[in-house]
């Protein structure tokens, strides 16, 4: 009698031959990743600081600038916010933010193998802009809440975050909250920290751009996360090209979904996306 089938093994399983599931290494399972844990299960967000080398930030500002152009197209971009799109093809300068171990750990305890990176962008808010709207970033995820998040999001200082310049705003605990709650001004918090930091906060978090009344810009890198089985809000396999991709770390590659969720989503002619950079 042959061997009977297991359904849920095979749901699973890694069936690669070749491009087996990168497995996390010890730096993204220390004693460090589990506080922060806690911490983002408790509050809805953790800030890590001076987590990268101002020198680090320097070159990624360098880069950066010369990438910006017009300010945003509606009060949600921010009509003093300049944003740079499609940064994966443009710079490998932000590269090293997404794939920072200490991010990773937390994603590795949130969600499930094979999380997906869902955007990435370059934001350098403008002297006189306005307070962002109030949200939470995966409500695009048409479920009711309370629920589990289905997106992280990290907000990197490239400056220094302050209260008078555009620090991103926080409502502690707001990822708790029902669908029938909505966050108020009052109910948030600025993300203050020093440039090189970074700010990690759930899909359900509740949070925004805040208003710059300074006199200088300040300046960020956001990448967001998403579950292997959600849709990615970036099109990343339209915007990069395979040379771009080949020049990615493995962990890059995997995130931006040149990878499999088991059992096999993201198959191309049933066999795993690695295979197209061979050719």
């Amino acid at each position: 009698m042959s061997e009977s089938f297991d359904a849920q093994r095979y749901k699973k399983g890694d069936h690669a031959k070749t491009h087996r599931r990168l497995k996390p290494g010890a730096e993204r399972n220390t004693l460090e990743v589990g506080q922060d844990f806690e911490k983002l299960m408790r509050d809805g967000y953790v800030i890590i600081e001076n987590l990268i080398p101002l020198e680090t930030c320097a070159t990624i500002k360098e880069e950066g600038l010369a990438l910006l152009g017009q300010t945003g197209r509606n009060p949600f971009e921010g009509h003093q916010t300049q944003r740079v799109y499609n940064v994966l093809s443009k710079t490998r300068a932000t590269d090293q933010l997404a794939v920072h171990p200490r991010i990773l750990g937390l994603m590795d305890r949130l969600f499930e193998p094979s999380f997906l990176l869902s955007q990435s962008q370059i934001i350098n808010i403008l002297p006189g802009e306005a307070p962002q709207g109030l949200h939470h970033d995966d409500a695009f995820y048409r479920l009711p809440r309370p629920r589990q998040p289905l997106g992280a999001a990290t907000v990197w200082a490239i400056d220094d975050f302050t209260e008078d310049n555009g620090a991103t705003v926080i409502v502690p605990e707001s990822h708790l909250w029902g669908s029938d709650r909505h966050a108020k001004r009052a109910d948030a918090i600025p993300a203050v920290m020093p440039a090189g930091s970074v700010v990690f906060f759930l899909g359900t978090t509740w949070h925004g751009g805040g208003k710059n009344t300074s006199s200088h810009a300040r300046f960020a890198v956001t990448h967001q996360y998403c579950e292997a089985y959600m849709r990615q809000q970036e099109n990343y396999l339209l915007e990069l090209s395979k040379e771009t991709v080949r020049s990615m770390c493995p962990e890059l590659q995997a995130l931006v979904g040149y990878s499999i969720y088991p059992p096999f989503m993201g198959m191309v002619e049933g066999m795993h996306p690695l295979r197209l950079l061979e050719s």
